[in-house]
């Protein structure tokens, strides 16, 4: 079989890339614009880290990364947020619809054998992604996508996520459900040591709890695994709470289930009132460690060096918007099989 290397457009601090390379793809590097993203790309993927603008990147130097022989992957996961929920009925005027674009035009520039793509199940309802897929297959690319829970590809984590495989080896599959039932957080983080609310733990800086105010000691304590803020006494609720509109929303202030998967972690998984991100039986809100490992990140993932301070707020976002690892080693190992079967056939 021909050896298989992949470029990681707008490649984070390296989720999916993770997975690709533990799924046995040769990494060629990782391009994105945030500088943040270099430290843990380079540190555990160990290539190369390009940081540029991948509107302004030229194919050819795409080109460049790959070696002369063997199987091109283009992998990628354009930043998400215009083709959220919240945001897809607001009009194009955000730029960043343009990057799925830059996608597209890199691939008709370089032709890579194979093509996958990562982002919100949001962007699947949209004129801009049958455009997407049908340029494909224009230029000769066999095509097929769907909507996935990570949760069914090994990540302790109901996160619904737009995957593509696109090939022009012949007709490629999407990647395997594990077999099964799901993780759960008890299986992630259980075995983690206790911290409280406000400290870190000595071994590991990122295993650091946020503070909490008097008032959300006090929700978090009267709150139950998987349960809502409406089961807490009247005089601790959140104004916003009261409004018509804020009963609809229950899944804030509350914790997680031990036996279930997590949900979401989103860029601020770090803070209680942010979404259903209480421990199930601490009182504090997840600590970066639990968020990047109920993301599939291993414990021994770096994103910042020894002795840097920590921040919530950048670390959180590298972790929230990070492609899940076990995602990503599904999807290599469905690239790896869609070669082998390639190369059997035109043997």
């Amino acid at each position: 079989m021909s050896k298989i290397q992949a470029v990681d457009l707008f490649c984070g601090a390296g989720g999916l890339s993770y997975g690709l390379k533990k799924a046995g793809i040769e990494i060629r590097a990782g391009i994105d614009l945030d500088p943040a993203c270099c430290f843990p790309f380079e540190r555990n993927i160990k290539a190369s880290f390009i940081e540029e603008d991948v509107g302004s990147l030229d194919g050819n130097t795409v080109q460049e990364l790959f070696d002369d022989e063997g199987i091109r992957v283009l992998a990628g996961c354009a930043p998400c947020q215009p083709f959220s929920r919240y945001t897809t009925g607001k009009g194009t005027g955000d730029e960043r619809w343009q990057l799925l674009l830059d996608f597209l035009r890199i691939v008709d520039e370089i032709r890579p054998e194979i093509v996958t793509l990562e982002n919100v199940p949001g962007l699947s309802r949209l004129a801009l992604w049958k455009h997407f897929v049908s340029s494909l297959e224009t230029s000769g690319y066999h095509v097929v996508w769907d909507v996935l829970n990570t949760a069914h590809y090994g990540v302790p984590q109901n996160r619904n996520r737009l995957v593509l495989m696109a090939s022009r080896l012949g007709k490629i599959e999407m990647p395997k459900r594990h077999s099964g039932r799901s993780r759960t957080v008890w299986s992630c983080i259980g075995n983690l040591p206790p911290v409280s609310a406000g400290s870190s733990n000595d071994d590991d800086p990122l295993h650091r709890s946020r503070a909490l105010t008097p008032i959300n000691v006090a929700r978090i304590k009267a709150s139950r695994p998987a349960g809502t803020w409406r089961e807490w006494p009247e005089e601790m609720r959140v104004a916003c709470h009261q409004s018509e509109r804020g009963r609809t929303y229950p899944s804030v202030y509350g914790r997680m289930s031990w036996s279930q998967p997590s949900p979401t972690i989103t860029t601020q998984f770090y803070g209680f009132g942010n979404g259903r991100f209480g421990h199930p039986e601490q009182d504090r809100a997840l600590t970066l460690r639990e968020g990047a490992m109920l993301q599939s990140f291993p414990k021994t993932f770096e994103f910042v060096p020894r002795g840097q301070s920590v921040s919530f707020r950048e670390i959180g976002r590298l972790i929230g918007n990070a492609v899940p690892p076990a995602l990503g080693r599904a999807i290599g190992q469905a690239i790896i099989r869609h070669v082998i079967a390639a190369s059997s056939a035109s043997a």
